[in-house]
This record gives structure tokens, C-alpha cells and sequence, in this order.
């Protein structure tokens, strides 16, 4: 398995709760920012590519044959999955008909509420009306399999505003879902602001109905915050989740290749520079030795479905509700799954 990620920094409005590297006046880069990142491909030389994933910022932000033009550049093997990120508010029948035209096999749209004043909490443009019917254009445009993406724990969300959020998003029968517990980044909107902190204890009450309701509906989940229907879990992020090797491609994009990670210039306009220059867009190189990279190993499998080797956790009396031993591994249970990061403090 090999993956590319490509990042894409720009967006119509930032979120009051993102510290991505994105921003929201920079279109005018568009042409030439796709040109810089067809051209670090070229230099790249990679292997065909098992997975592609565009995420951003907004990559529906740019014209469906721009996208098509990046796409073309990325190397990739016949049945490569490649994933789009979507915002609602783009979404139509000839930006997606662009799409399938250049390879695009799942979409993956940032919905994150289906209650209007949850969307206005977290600082989203769309409605959700505009959300159903983008999934209903993807669905008509024949894509094999999308993704809706949801976050629970907003200001003034109550538990019946999420019953309704994951009501809504069943309708639409998707055959993945994420649900991502809103979580305070510094230096954002949100953080400045304590009145709109999450809760622990609400975040936690919705992530077990979570999970009932969609075990229930046929999606099981894979990772701590992604469900899927048999045969629709998302080749990228299971890559990600195993340690296996992948180029990023953009400003601010992440690489990893045999315990080598490297990191891009952050904005677009160093990034631009550097490629336009001849000069190499990397800002950082981090070297990890066997025992890190073991380190790093446990704590991510641990987030799956398939668990660790029962004797990778120690004192295993101690943790008798959060983790369950199955064939020899022992997988988090719901409550374990509330409390991964202590679980994983046991892993020796």
C-alpha cells in the first residue's frame, strides 16, 4: 500500500473551530498553486499510488477540471480508492460529473450537523437541506461509496439535536460515517471563547449513542471515530493507521516513508515560491528510530478494531471494561473507547 495526500489550503469561510492550514483570501493562487503541486508530483517519481486522498481546506473550492488536471498528475494503480473532501455548499451534477470523469471513486462531505443552529454554532455556511441534496447529486453521479462527516459536542447541541443529526444522516444510507468529538485547538475562534467548550461528559453520552445507532443500522465501526458497511472502510485512513508509507503533496502536507517523516512550507505562497525556484517545498525531516516508530505503533492499532496483541497491555485486571480479548487481541470496548488514551498508557 502507498498513499498521496494533497492538500488543498483554501476556503470560502474558516470554521470557528479549524487550525488547518487553509485560508479564505487566497483563490487568486489557484492556477498556480495547482501547477506547483502537478509539478513536486512529476519531481516525486512515486510508485502508483494504492490510495488518494484530496483534503484541505475546501478541494470543491476548485473548478471541477482544475481538480481534474491535479488528479491526472498522481500516479495510481487501476483500483486505487481517491477521495475527494466536499463542502456541501459546491456540491453539483457538473463538479462531480468532473470528478468521476478523472478517477474520483468517494466523496467525503463535511456535514457535521443536520440542525441548523448546531451549524451556525460551529461557524458552517450551509443548511441542511444543502446537505442532502449534495448527497443526493453524488449518489446520481454514480460514486461507488461516500463518506458523511459529523462532530458532536457543539454549544447548545442537546442530546435530541445529535438524535436528530444521526436520524438524518441514516436516511441517506451512507456507507461510511465519521463522528468526531468537537475538540479546542488554540488559537482559534472556539478557544478564545470558554462559554463554547465542550463537555466531557455530553461528548461522551452522544459517542455511545453513536455507536448504538449505527452498529444498529448495519455500520460497524473500524477506528474510534469511523464506522463503515462491510467493505467501505477507507483505504487512506487504514494506510494512515498502520504506519504505511505516504507522500503529501501541497503546502503544510505530511510525508512518511520508512520511518522518515517530512513536512512542507505551510502557506501557499512559500510553497509556490520554492517549487517555481527549483528548491525543495520541505520545511522539516523527523528520523524514527525502531523503537519509536514501536512506540507510535500501539497507541494506533489500539484505535482499531483489530486491537493489539492481548500481552502488548499490561495490568489487563485493571482494565476489564475497556478492552475485550478476541483471538488473541485485546480490542477497546465502547467505554474503552472513551478512554483510549489512558488504555493505551498500559501498552508496554
Amino acid at each position: 500500500m502507498f498513499g498521496v495526500y494533497v492538500h488543498i489550503p483554501f476556503c470560502r469561510r474558516r470554521c470557528d473551530y479549524c487550525a488547518f492550514a487553509t485560508w479564505t483570501d487566497r483563490h487568486h493562487l489557484l492556477p498556480s498553486y495547482v501547477g506547483a503541486c502537478r509539478q513536486e508530483l512529476a519531481r516525486a517519481e512515486l510508485p502508483p499510488a494504492t490510495s488518494v486522498f484530496v483534503g484541505g481546506g475546501t478541494p470543491s473550492q476548485l473548478p471541477g477540471p482544475l481538480l481534474g488536471a491535479l488528479l491526472d498528475a498522481v500516479p495510481r494503480s487501476a483500483d486505487a480508492e481517491v477521495t475527494v473532501e466536499c463542502n456541501p455548499d459546491d456540491a453539483s451534477a457538473a463538479l462531480f460529473t468532473a470528478w468521476r470523469d478523472h478517477g474520483v471513486t468517494r466523496v467525503s462531505f463535511g456535514v457535521q450537523s443536520f440542525v441548523t443552529h448546531v451549524l451556525r454554532a460551529l461557524g458552517r455556511a450551509h443548511d441542511p437541506a444543502t446537505a442532502v441534496r449534495a448527497v443526493e447529486l453524488a449518489v446520481a453521479a454514480g460514486f461507488p461509496t461516500f463518506n458523511l462527516d459529523l462532530i458532536f459536542g457543539a454549544a447548545g447541541e442537546s442530546l435530541d439535536d445529535w438524535a436528530a443529526t444521526l436520524d438524518a444522516a441514516l436516511a441517506l444510507e451512507p456507507p461510511h460515517l465519521s463522528a468526531y468529538a468537537l475538540t479546542v485547538e488554540p488559537g482559534t475562534p472556539l478557544a478564545r471563547d470558554a462559554a463554547r467548550h465542550p463537555d466531557d461528559d455530553d461528548q461522551a453520552a452522544k459517542y455511545v449513542m453513536t455507536d448504538a445507532r449505527l452498529t444498529a443500522a448495519g455500520l460497524g465501526w473500524y477506528e474510534i471515530s469511523n464506522w463503515a458497511r462491510p467493505g467501505h472502510e477507507c483505504q487512506h485512513n487504514l494506510l494512515y493507521w498502520a504506519q504505511g508509507d505516504y507522500r503529501g503533496i501541497g503546502c503544510a502536507a505530511h510525508s512518511h516513508v520508512a520511518g522518515r517523516r517530512w513536512w512542507n512550507a505551510r502557506t501557499p505562497e512559500r510553497y509556490i515560491d520554492a517549487i517555481a525556484g527549483g528548491r525543495s517545498p520541505v520545511a522539516g525531516v523527523e528520523e524514527l528510530d525502531r523503537e519509536q516508530r514501536r512506540f507510535e505503533a500501539g497507541p494506533l492499532a489500539l484505535r482499531t478494531r483489530a486491537g493489539v496483541p492481548v500481552d502488548a497491555l499490561s495490568g489487563n485486571g485493571r482494565l476489564a471494561r475497556l478492552v475485550a480479548a478476541k483471538d488473541g487481541r485485546a480490542v477497546l470496548t465502547v467505554e474503552g473507547r472513551l478512554l483510549a488514551n489512558e488504555v493505551a498508557l498500559h501498552l508496554v
